[in-house]
């Protein structure tokens, strides 16, 4: 089986790099020569284009930053689209919305082309240490095709639906990370202010209801003013974008969401915008004029 991938960023240099430690045989594009030489200097082939990563490969993976730039490589000139076999899987692992999605679908389907949307949680440490979550949207008989690649770089794989599930699916964890970080951020700037430690706090709650991954994984770092990404304000609000949209078309309401969409966005005109998503922390402490450390 030969495997084209299709984008070397923070998340997919890391996901191709598992695929090839794990024996398969890839080709690679991206628009950094400096990626894909150094997924060559492992042995993977490197393509010109995204049409001639698919004319070599049986499954394409595809990890790009949003909608527009997935249709592009997917669908417009020289894309996957144009150099795809019939037969040949297409796997998103993008966060993207989930019409865009259903979109490709129905255009690679037209070709013979089958496609399913998988997109991923744990940023840039699981994606190194192969341990990614996989949100897929699929039919039973992709998905069974797709499984054993895809657990080659993540240990959770799980079927979420049809086609666009596995966006929806990733949309609603963006939602419950990115309230969750700012309820911790608003926990610990209450101990702050009220003379209480937010480290003896966090110790004191860490374990019961309020305990979560969110604040195992973020309170330590805001309390260290440890704000480097991690997963950055600028794609936490490209996401929140997607669900707000969707929120729209489907008719849910998201109140919580477009409240944490603000702080961030007041955030981003701070300049912040390169700092992982903990930084939520940040405007709580320029309210209260206060800072959150042990």
């Amino acid at each position: 089986m030969k495997i084209g991938f299709i984008g070397l960023g923070i998340m997919g240099k890391p996901m191709s790099k598992n695929l090839v430690k794990a024996g398969y045989s890839l080709v690679v594009r991206d628009n950094k020569k400096s990626a894909m030489d150094e997924l060559a200097a492992l042995g993977a082939a490197v393509a010109e284009s995204p049409c001639a990563a698919a004319q070599q490969a049986d499954v394409i993976f595809t990890m790009l930053p949003n909608s527009p730039q997935v249709k592009e490589v997917i669908l417009g000139e020289n894309g996957v689209l144009q150099g795809a076999k019939p037969g040949a899987l297409v796997i998103d692992t993008s966060s993207i919305a989930p019409l865009v999605s259903r979109e490709i679908g129905a255009r690679l389907a037209e070709r013979g082309v089958r496609f399913i949307d998988a997109p991923v949680s744990g940023g840039e440490p699981k994606a190194i240490d192969g341990t990614l979550s996989f949100m897929v949207g699929a039919c039973e008989d992709d998905f069974a095709e797709a499984k054993p690649l895809l657990e080659k770089m993540g240990a959770s794989v799980v079927l979420c639906g049809e086609l666009g599930a596995g966006n929806v699916t990733k949309l609603a964890n963006q939602i419950i990370v990115a309230v969750n970080i700012a309820a911790v951020s608003e926990a610990l700037l209450l101990a702050a202010k009220a003379g209480v430690e937010p480290e003896k706090v966090y110790e004191a709650v860490k374990g019961g209801l309020a305990g979560s991954a969110a604040l195992n994984a973020k309170a330590p770092l805001i309390m260290d003013r440890r704000f480097d990404p991690g997963f950055r304000i600028n794609l936490h609000i490209k996401d929140l974008n997607n669900v707000l949209d969707t929120g729209h078309e489907v008719g849910a309401p998201l109140p919580l969401t477009a409240a944490v969409m603000e702080m961030m966005q007041t955030l981003r005109a701070d300049g912040h915008e390169a700092k992982d998503h903990g930084a939520l922390a940040l405007y709580y402490e320029k309210l209260a004029n206060a800072e959150i450390k042990r």
